[in-house]
């Protein structure tokens, strides 16, 4: 008989999760929305440069210090999470100038299609065989993305964009030996000293940071910003089936898809149509990973009963 998780170690799994995806979803737009007039690439590279110490001061926390110093002496693990942080990068700032030019959403259906770019990646890097219910989502996110470019006269690059680098980037970390958090500390000091370079670079009358208190302040809290949702998913990861997690990924451009609508986005009619194709195709892969999920516990369960049953056989005199 297998032993089923503590029920308070799956609570803290699912609240770190609804954390993660929150702050993900609403939390980060809106306080991107208080920063529109600051330049994209100065609030990139503040960013950058305070997830550095606050990632440090976690790091510190849970001791990982002894992983990270393994990682830094590994030249393949360092170019892995280097072309990481180059395609991190590229999603922040693709996502802050969205917020920025108020496209929230085209930057939710980037993150809707998201799982299903990266389903893509494995069917043609790793040859992984889809499921018909991912199928039928492929095709219909396909189907929406084609009707906003046709029928809106808007090809979805934003979108696409997120959602790509998105993938390349969970491809590159997935890969690579490091946890969440080292990870992300060493990607974000590979990626300061061009944070500082941009900051020393432009006209100091040009940029946001010390032109009053609460800018400056909000500057510097781009570092918890982003390394407290990052955190808390490591968290969920440790304590959460992926079929779970997959299901819950969601709520992410959900709820940056209600903060475009209250921020006064236009809704089109091809906004509208599009979204209807990929709130289905959501939800068909959603359901399509929780019956796959069903599955294999399924079969964990029956090879456990199996082994055991074996084992009594051997046991009995002859």
């Amino acid at each position: 008989m297998t032993e089923k998780p503590p029920e308070n170690t799956a609570k803290t799994g699912l609240i770190a999760a609804v954390l993660a995806y929150g702050w993900w979803g609403a939390l980060l737009p809106v306080f991107l929305i208080a920063l529109r007039g600051t330049a994209p690439e100065e609030v990139l590279a503040h960013r950058v440069l305070w997830s550095v110490p606050f990632g440090a001061a976690i790091i510190a926390f849970r001791s990982q210090w002894p992983e990270v110093v393994s990682a830094l002496r590994n030249l393949r693990v360092v170019m892995a999470l280097a072309g990481s942080s180059a395609m991190i990068a590229i999603n922040w700032l693709i996502y802050i100038i969205a917020v920025d030019n108020r496209n929230l959403f085209e930057a939710a259906l980037g993150y809707y299609i998201n799982p299903l770019v990266y389903v893509l990646v494995g069917v043609v890097v790793l040859r992984e065989k889809l499921s018909r219910g991912k199928q039928l989502a492929v095709l219909l996110a396909a189907i929406g993305v084609t009707v906003l470019t046709f029928y809106g006269g808007k090809f979805p690059a934003v979108a696409l964009v997120l959602a790509v680098t998105f993938t390349a980037y969970g491809y590159l970390r997935k890969q690579t030996p490091v946890g969440a958090m080292p990870g992300l500390f060493i990607e974000t000091l590979l990626l300061s000293p061009f944070a500082l370079v941009y900051l020393l670079w432009v006209d100091p009358s040009k940029l946001a940071f010390g032109d009053g208190a609460g800018i400056t302040a909000m500057l510097v809290a781009a570092g918890p910003v982003t390394v407290f949702p990052l955190l808390c998913f490591a968290i969920a990861a440790r304590r959460l089936s992926l079929s779970t997690l997959g299901f819950m990924q969601f709520i992410g451009p959900t709820l940056q898809f209600v903060v475009g609508l209250i921020d006064g986005e236009d809704f089109s009619r091809p906004h509208q149509i599009c979204f209807a194709f990929i709130w289905t195709a959501a939800a068909v892969f959603a359901l399509d990973a929780i019956r796959q999920g069903q599955v294999r516990r399924r079969e964990r369960r029956e090879r456990a009963a199996g082994h055991l049953e074996g084992e009594r056989g051997e046991r009995r005199p002859a």
